[in-house]
């Protein structure tokens, strides 16, 4: 998709140029017919990653058969049209970009061909027709089609592609392919993977249990006094589950954003020793496998927990029941979603030009005016998308108000019991739902609004040697004061965690012993077959390592390039798209798992049970954090710096590349630090989404936590911390620090 920057007015100057526009039209023509005359054209039963087919069958079994043999072979006359379509393009390769017939050839053929495979694809399915009123209409039928395989995936892929280079050769986004090709595919991408499962478990809340679409049983269930109820306002009982949501989502919010830019001031803005033992320490928590931080809170802080039996033997306080509830709910909430907020902030806080604060002191402002005026405004893209994060994971977790909430109820949790609860009720899991989308779209304007248009470029093509100022002493206590205990709370839940794993029964007998690790990663060598992994946790071990290693840096390169597209780029429904890009993070992931079986257990895209499904869901479930620490980060970018470049001649692509990509390090460490943690750690889609041959660690924990095994759950996250920790530490170095030409931060005194 490599492209030149040029208009179509003057995209024909040179046949240099000329040239240059051809490669990426050859090769999605080369690609496209590939995929129809060589690769099988439907997916095969053995899962996506087999090549079984290479021997068994292939190329005449009609499984295996490519598209050309599908048709002439096994009379699958509907692919007839595809291959008109392959058709279409071609003249395009001897006329001119600027000529009409060219882009007429390139959007009637790509938009046709990407738009009939599309619904065909709908139509026809594993048993028939795949709407029930075509069989209305047209009575049964025996023709049937399986998902989407290697030819089809490509010939989509390629129609789409000279589709939006069509747009580019008529004029859209000022003729840039690459850019062009960039919206095309991930408006595509998010649509078919966020807002298509989404839509298929959304749509139940207009069905009754016959499938009928009622809208007054809508309006009754959304209505519902269990979820707007305000009895709380005027006596002891709780209020609907909507204002509960709302109210926590504030409250972690707040904290976590204010938490998250504690520890950006400190490692970045402070002469702190041992800034690595911080940068770690607020990390800690986003590497906890899921209910592991609760089970800790509980031991410490329960009814039987080590701190109440202390203070019922020290001072006499009889043991209660506070954890359980609201408070629980933030402590847990709050300790494990600062490290996103951190993440974040980071990058931003470290962007603000020191020359601005210099200039500010020149004109005699103090380091208190200095910070408020002119740092502190700045650093706003960032603390608005943490705060967007932080309440948006708040409302969508369901692991630690299941664990901790007791009588205080939340969406998350309905939606969940709604779904596999023994009464259940997908067209109430749907609407509350709704309801959660609503609070995350009010998040987000909000959002919008308070950010406003103003420009937050702070990184520009000039020389920049300055040195940040000092912080007021009020911030910077405020920061230590903040952070700190923080720090000794992750490191006491985390030294519980640690402490599980080597006794017989955690909370109960704590005699030493290494038989939960034994039982679990244990290994031996045979004479006859080498390196035995005998450990019952080894498959899932490995399954989870590999998903995530492939996950996160798909995960990371989308998020950032979604992010250049929203803020370098303005097509028509920006703001729309923008919003459909963090469905996939509002929803529950039970409610996300739930919709991918659906959506994905039938033609045209058929993977569940395969591991596509897994990377493809961490793909777009934790998108949305590369995504707004790309915003945030980007938005402090100065444009000129790619118009620069595009004036030296350069394409978007290498703009992208050379030019912004080394100046948004700070997010992409958190891009693939989120992606990989999340992929290891995630539970609530996960549960729907693994089968025997992908099972993952969390479904393995869970496992062992609901048969009571804590000392195995605890050893296996202790291990998962640690390579965690390792990977963490792995991609820093990879990845590098940014260098903007400043000077490291001398000590500050406070």
């Amino acid at each position: 998709m490599n492209s030149t920057a040029l208009s179509p007015e003057n995209s024909s100057g040179s046949p240099e140029k000329l040239i240059q526009s051809n490669y990426s039209l050859k090769l999605w023509l080369i690609i496209a017919w590939t995929g129809f005359l060589i690769l099988p054209w439907y997916a095969a039963y053995d899962g996506f990653w087999s090549f079984i087919w290479l021997t068994d069958g292939y190329p005449t079994f009609d499984e295996y058969s490519p598209g050309i043999l599908q048709i002439t072979m096994h009379q699958r006359w509907w692919l007839w049209p595809v291959a008109l379509a392959l058709l279409i393009p071609l003249p395009a390769l001897i006329w001119p970009r600027t000529d009409p017939r060219h882009v007429a050839a390139l959007l009637f053929g790509g938009g046709f061909g990407f738009s009939y495979m599309l619904i065909q694809g709908f139509v026809l399915g594993l048993h028939g027709w795949g709407w029930g009123f075509l069989g209305d209409l047209f009575g049964s039928t025996t023709l049937t089609q399986f998902g989407m395989g290697y030819g089809a995936l490509l010939v989509a892929s390629g129609f789409l592609f000279l589709f939006t280079q069509g747009l580019a050769a008529r004029g859209a986004i000022k003729g840039d392919v690459f850019v062009s090709g960039s919206i095309g595919l991930t408006v595509t991408m998010v649509t078919a993977f966020v807002f298509f499962p989404v839509g298929r478990i959304l749509i139940n809340a207009l069905q009754d249990d016959e499938g009928n679409y009622v809208f007054s049983l809508f309006l009754e269930k959304i209505t519902s006094h269990n979820i707007w109820g305000v009895a709380c306002l005027s006596s002891e009982l709780s209020c609907g589950v909507a204002w509960n949501s709302l109210w926590m989502g504030v409250l972690v919010g707040t904290a976590t954003t204010v938490l998250g830019l504690a520890f950006a001031l400190l490692v970045t803005r402070t002469g702190i020793q041992a800034k690595g033992f911080v940068r770690t320490a607020s990390l800690l928590p986003i590497i906890t496998p899921p209910f592991v931080i609760g089970l800790a809170l509980i031991l410490l802080f329960g009814r039987a927990g080590a701190v109440n039996v202390f203070l019922e033997w020290a001072f006499g306080i009889p043991p209660s029941r506070w954890l359980y509830g609201l408070t629980g709910i933030l402590i847990a909430q709050i300790l494990a979603f600062t490290p996103i907020a951190f993440l974040v902030l980071v990058g931003v806080v470290e962007g603000v030009s020191p020359s601005m604060e210099e200039a500010a002191q020149t004109l005699r402002a103090s380091p208190w005016q200095t910070f408020w005026s002119v740092s502190f405004p700045l650093m706003r893209p960032g603390i608005a998308n943490a705060f967007l994060l932080g309440f948006i994971e708040s409302l969508a977790d369901f692991g630690n108000p299941l664990v901790l909430g007791g009588q205080y109820e939340v969406l998350s949790t309905q939606i969940f019991f709604a779904i596999v609860g023994a009464q259940g009720d997908p067209g109430m899991a749907a609407v509350l739902a709704i309801v959660l989308l609503l609070f995350t779209l009010s998040a987000f304007y909000a959002q919008r609004r308070w950010l406003g248009k103003k420009s937050y470029a702070t990184v520009t093509g000039k020389g920049d040697a300055g040195v940040h100022v000092r912080l007021p002493r009020r911030v910077a206590w405020g920061a230590y004061l903040t952070a700190l205990p923080f720090i000794v709370m992750s490191l006491i839940v985390y030294g519980m965690i640690l402490f599980g794993g080597f006794v017989e029964t955690w909370g109960y007998k704590h005699n030493f012993t290494l038989k939960h690790y034994i039982a679990e990663f244990s290994l031996y060598w045979s004479e006859e077959y080498g390196l035995i992994w005998e450990g019952a946790a080894w498959n899932s071990f490995w399954t989870t390592l590999q998903i995530s290693a492939i996950s996160a840096p798909l995960t990371a390169g989308l998020g950032l390039l979604i992010a250049y597209i929203l803020v370098r780029q303005r097509f028509w429904g920006k703001d729309i798209f923008e919003f459909l890009t963090m469905l996939s993070f509002a929803v529950p992931g039970t409610v996300i798992g739930v919709g991918y079986i659906l959506a994905f257990n039938v033609p045209p895209i058929e993977i569940t049970g395969t591991g596509v499904i897994l990377v493809v869901c961490f793909i777009f479930r934790n998108m949305p954090t590369g995504i707004r620490a790309g915003i945030a980060a980007m938005s402090q970018l100065d444009p000129s710096l790619d118009e620069a470049s595009l004036t030296l001649g350069a394409r978007s692509f290498t703009t992208l590349r050379r030019i912004l990509l080394p100046l948004l390090r700070p997010a992409l460490i958190a891009a693939l630090v989120f992606g990989f943690v999340r992929a290891m750690t995630a539970i609530s889609a996960v549960i729907f989404l693994v089968s025997a041959d992908y099972d993952m660690a969390t479904s393995y924990i869970l496992g062992r936590v609901e048969f009571g095994d804590y000392g195995l759950a605890i050893a296996y996250s202790s291990v998962l911390i640690i390579v965690m920790l390792c990977v963490i530490a792995l991609i820093q170095f990879a990845v590098g620090k940014r260098e903007l030409g400043r000077r490291e931060t001398e000590a500050l005194t406070i």
